[in-house]
Order: C-alpha cells, then sequence, then structure tokens
C-alpha cells in the first residue's frame, strides 16, 4: 500500500513511508531496461509482482553486513541479479502464483546474461511454532526457491538463508 518495491533501492532517509513518492520512483524504475520486476496474471487480472534486477541496483543489498559474510567479493558483481520482494494479491495466495514469478524471474535473469540469482526468502520451518504473516513473505519463502533449484550458500539470521541458483 506505501512500499511500491522501494525498500531495497533506497537506504536510510530516503526511504520514506510516503506512497506518492514511492509509487512516481517505480513508475520511473519501470521506464527503464531491464524492467524493475514482473507481473502475474490472471484472466487478464494482475494477481502478482516480483521484483528482480542486477544485486548492484540494490543499495540496500549490498550494504548489509551479513549478506557481504556470505557473498564476499561478488557483492559488486553485476552478473550477480538479486529477487528482492514478491507482492500477491490477496485471494491468490497458496495458489503457485509466487512459484510462477520465481520461475519467470529466472528465466528473465537468464535471459538478460544473469550469471548467478539470488533470493533471500524466509525460512519458514526455522520458526517453529510462530506462525509468519503474509506481510513478513515478502521476500519469499523458501520452499519455491529449494524447489526452483536454488541451494543455500549461508544464513543473514537464523530464519533468513541467502539462496543462489546458478544460471550459467
Amino acid at each position: 500500500s506505501w512500499c511500491w518495491c522501494q525498500y531495497f533501492v533506497t537506504t536510510g532517509e530516503t526511504y520514506r513511508h510516503s506512497s506518492d513518492g514511492n509509487r512516481a520512483a517505480l513508475e520511473r524504475q519501470a521506464a527503464r531496461r531491464p524492467p524493475p520486476g514482473l507481473l502475474a496474471y490472471a484472466e487478464g487480472t494482475p494477481v502478482g509482482w516480483v521484483q528482480v534486477g542486477p544485486r548492484t541496483a540494490y543499495p540496500r543489498l549490498r550494504g548489509n553486513r551479513g549478506l557481504l559474510a556470505v557473498t564476499g567479493e561478488d557483492i559488486d558483481d553485476p552478473e550477480v541479479w538479486a529477487v528482492t520482494c514478491f507482492v500477491v494479491r490477496v485471494g491468490q495466495r497458496r495458489k503457485g502464483v509466487g512459484a510462477a514469478l520465481l520461475g519467470a524471474a529466472v528465466g528473465s535473469a537468464r535471459e538478460a546474461g544473469a550469471r548467478v540469482l539470488e533470493g533471500h526468502p524466509v525460512d519458514v520451518a526455522a520458526r517453529p511454532g510462530q506462525r509468519v504473516a503474509s506481510a513478513g513473505l515478502y521476500h519469499g519463502a523458501a520452499s519455491p526457491f529449494v524447489a526452483a533449484g536454488f541451494t543455500e550458500v549461508g544464513r543473514t539470521s537464523p530464519h533468513r538463508p541467502v539462496m543462489r541458483l546458478e544460471l550459467r
């Protein structure tokens, strides 16, 4: 309702809870190539979104000390792409929309020449007895990443794996 997938493309004070400013920023980003993400449709209606692009486009990822400890020297490698967030419309969740978006993100990254696609999902299984709200899954859940062939290369916290898929 207000983020418009600006969390990862900003840092510090530039990330505001301003729906109008964030929406305008995403509209400007959508005019660029590669586009900032992909949409999923069901019967002509948009039902989901995934943000995907070169990791170098996401200052919040590049400044993450935990991620730097896991990825090391390739933190600035433009051939490493990242899937940063998913949005699936209420009523469409648990229908495979997120998995379909992830599959499309893999194809898009591969087609654009990415060497690696990386994700930072939530490992729901690492939070036994805790229900994870839908709003807390905007990074995606780990299980679709595993099903898509991603492998865990480390963790930035006990429930946040860094998942990677070699594309070439």
